[in-house]
């Protein structure tokens, strides 16, 4: 079982002026369909520092093996968990949020407007999510097959990269 934090990123929620649904959400899922322990959770503003900070102390301090943010991903002027996110990986992981886009937009072509980012920092994944309650259990059903796997070879569990391995 793995440590996962769910980070809402969201003024008007950060101000108790909105209801977080998705932060929620998300840790219904992470325990529902991964089985794993959400240990962490907050909401923050639309603040890349704030944003930042959070990443940073929960993948180094707290020894978080997941980070789902949700919220901020878009294109409006406060949506600045992207550049947040980047601001504190060391490695970027592509593929989660181009399998997220390409199933969104089978379902709307806004998510050609999404700009997520997912990434590594030390032995934490991070990866940032819609803000949207069903965009949310979408793309969370995209890339939950791949994060039980993704997350043991970055805690290089024994045996894991065996899985991979091509035979002779």
């Amino acid at each position: 079982m793995f440590r996962v934090g769910i980070l809402t990123v969201s003024d008007r929620a950060s101000r108790g002026e909105a209801e977080d649904l998705s932060g929620p959400e998300l840790a219904r899922l992470v325990r529902e369909d991964l089985g794993w322990e959400v240990t962490h959770t907050a909401i923050v503003p639309d603040e890349r520092s704030l944003i930042a900070d959070v990443l940073r102390r929960w993948a180094d301090e707290e020894d978080v093996a997941l980070i789902l943010t949700t919220g901020g991903t878009g294109v409006a002027p406060r949506d600045v968990t992207p550049e947040a996110t980047r601001d504190v990986i060391e490695r970027e992981a592509p593929g989660l949020v181009e399998a997220m886009r390409a199933a969104s937009l089978q379902v709307t072509p806004h998510a050609m407007l999404s700009r997520a980012v997912a990434g590594i920092r030390g032995r934490t994944l991070i990866v940032n999510m819609p803000g949207s309650l069903k965009a949310v259990r979408e793309q969370f059903a995209v890339i939950a097959p791949a994060l039980p796997h993704g997350v043991r070879l970055l805690r290089d569990v024994p045996q894991e990269n065996q899985q991979h391995q091509v035979s002779a």
